[in-house]
């Protein structure tokens, strides 16, 4: 038996497959996960197709490695080709029924090499996040000793142990900050070890050293970019991938009105997050900076605020990291 395309719906330990033979009969079954690899070779398809879930790029570079093509689909696509109750024959039925649609769009296979650095920043991200949880306990519990101390990580990590060292508190209590400022500065080290990494890997990668000539880009989002989007050449222009990102307004149009809002939900969030921020270091320094850009923003400023200018920035920076991807050029000073 031969398939053109085969859909599989991926699990940890079973995978459900679905497909169509070339006599109209539906094949459909459960497979265990030693038996996918086994099975996809004997049912030979020449297109993959899954949902861009968890493990999805794994199985896709190992069937791309057997010379087939692989479709991942983005889940939000699939769910409306769900027909009845949910479950993995449904699951895997409505991949099939998704991926062939003429006018689908499809998650392109990550390489190891992009798997590995974004794996580097959701790690990041974790410890980041941590740190922030930790902090803002730490500020909780010393508030109720009557001490104060300023936001910022940076500001509270340099000011914690001083105070701590200087407030008339119990032993305990002072046992207990004591092992909460090690803990903030075992995660300051964690993080410090892999923003000297992103920096390594940013100097040795070409793309990466073009993108961190940009004002407002520099090591983490050169790096988030590369790891997410690779050459950009997927994608059909700069808009398309600031809409990716998430940094386009919500559309609603009906009878020929379109009524746009704010940037919405569906978005890159981690990869949006990290643009706003060098967007926002950008307009907070714009009175030190000459030239067209920095009078298109300061001109924004005035007419629509600082958020706004800030988004906007980040979606042209967005734009211009496409360019610059896909033509591999530096950044031209505008």
């Amino acid at each position: 038996m031969k398939l053109d395309m085969l859909a599989i719906d991926i699990g940890k330990r079973s995978f459900q497959i679905h497909g169509i033979d070339a006599d109209g009969c539906i094949v459909s079954r459960k497979i265990s996960r030693g038996k996918l690899a086994a099975t996809v070779d004997q049912l030979d398809p020449q297109i993959v197709l899954m949902e861009a879930c968890g493990s999805s790029h794994h199985w896709g570079r190992l069937f791309q490695a057997s010379g087939r093509e692989v479709r991942l689909v983005n889940p939000y696509f699939v769910r409306p080709f769900v027909r009845g109750s949910k479950n993995d024959a449904a699951d895997a039925e409505a991949i099939w029924d998704a991926a062939t649609r003429p006018n689908m769009r499809f998650v392109p296979v990550k390489t190891l090499d992009q798997q590995d650095l974004q794996s580097l920043h959701r790690v990041r991200d974790r410890l980041v996040r941590a740190r922030t949880s930790l902090i803002n306990h730490t500020r909780g519990l010393l508030a109720e000793y009557g001490i104060v101390l300023p936001r910022g990580a940076a500001r509270f990590g340099k000011e914690v142990p001083e105070t701590v060292a200087g407030a008339d508190l119990s032993a305990l209590a002072r046992e207990l900050f004591l092992e909460l400022i090690d803990q903030l500065e075992d995660l300051e080290r964690r993080i410090a070890r892999i923003d000297s990494r992103l920096v390594a890997i940013s100097k040795e990668r070409p793309a990466c050293r073009a993108l961190t000539t940009m004002p407002g880009i520099g090591p983490v989002i050169a790096t988030a970019l590369v790891a997410a989007v690779g050459n950009g050449q997927h994608f059909r222009s700069g808009r398309d991938l600031a809409a990716w990102i998430g940094l386009i307004p919500r559309q609603y149009t009906t009878g020929g009105v379109p009524r746009l809002g704010g940037i919405g939900r569906r978005a890159n969030h981690y990869l949006r997050r990290q643009i706003i921020h060098g967007a926002r270091a950008v307009v907070s320094r714009v009175g030190q900076q000459s030239g067209a850009r920095a009078d298109w923003i300061r001109a924004l400023l005035m007419r629509r605020g600082f958020n706004r200018t800030v988004v906007a920035l980040a979606n042209k920076m967005a734009r211009a990291a496409w360019a610059m991807l896909t033509r591999q050029e530096r950044y031209r000073i505008a």
